[in-house]
């Protein structure tokens, strides 16, 4: 297809096609779609998933960057009803005003996205007011397992999704399943994401500050980057974490998604 336009893969895009389509099956399988679905696909590139989500899924809006490919899958796709093609960044739209012209906010999302863009991709659609209830990403592996990280291997990365939603490694994606190879493995992420946060807005950016700040300083007690990046006296992050019930000799990647929970809410007490 690539040779029959005349175009190449563009690296300044971080494209890599997917083209095993064992891959593409165990995506459609995680996202467990039906006729009611609507799918939003990120970066549907040369539009082989996206002629398999048009299959199983009640409606399919397809973001891609790339002016070139999104003329021919407006061609490809111009006798799908149920297929949408929008050339646009994906973090320069908002996912309710996305699906909420088709009189929904109840959507899912599937990518194979630029390993360069995956954490904000993530953020983008976490952090919406509407958010999907299921994201199925192949990501970088090394990526993936980061996200699904358990307490003793935490980080700011695993905290922030795993605060939105339960991560899953579906299987591990070999380098020969895209054209061109990339350099690593990827694998196949899902995403479950939680009906409620109960964070408010204002809340997840204070939440947000302090988890930062625990994780500020790499493997260090939590006590000593809270009290320098809060700019707080040591006593006082002691009583603080004492009454979450966390041992101030911890490290923030021990802590769980509720300890830290409970330390923000105890903060959040302490200032009123």
């Amino acid at each position: 297809m690539l040779k029959a336009y005349g175009l190449q893969a563009r690296k300044s895009l971080g494209q890599h096609f997917l083209v095993d389509e064992a891959a593409v099956k165990q995506i459609l399988t995680a996202a467990e779609l039906t006729s009611r679905d609507t799918v939003v696909e990120v970066g549907p590139g040369l539009g082989v998933m996206t002629e398999e989500l048009a299959k199983v899924a009640g409606r399919i809006i397809a973001v891609e960057l790339d002016g070139r490919l999104s003329e021919i899958l407006k061609e490809k796709f111009a006798n799908y009803d149920r297929v949408e093609i929008i050339r646009d960044d994906i973090l320069s739209i908002d996912p309710a005003a996305l699906v909420g012209r088709h009189g929904t906010h109840d959507y899912k999302v599937v990518a194979n996205l630029p390993y360069y863009i995956t954490s904000a991709v993530i953020r983008h659609f976490l952090e919406a007011q509407i958010k999907p209830k299921r994201l199925v990403l192949m990501t970088q592996k090394e990526v993936a397992e980061q996200i699904t990280a358990q307490p003793g291997a935490m980080s700011l990365l695993s905290v922030s999704v795993q605060v939105y939603g339960k991560p899953y490694i579906v299987d591990i994606v070999p380098a020969g399943s895209f054209y061109p190879e990339p350099n690593v493995d990827s694998a196949v992420l899902r995403i479950d994401v939680y009906p409620q946060v109960q964070l408010d807005l204002k809340d997840i950016e204070r939440f947000f500050m302090i988890v930062k700040a625990g994780f500020s300083a790499n493997r260090k007690q939590i006590i000593n980057p809270l009290s320098h990046q809060l700019v707080r006296d040591r006593a006082n992050i002691i009583s603080i974490l004492e009454k979450a019930c966390i041992d101030y000799h911890r490290r923030a990647e021990t802590l769980t998604i509720d300890e830290w929970k409970r330390l923000f809410e105890t903060f959040k007490s302490e200032d009123g």
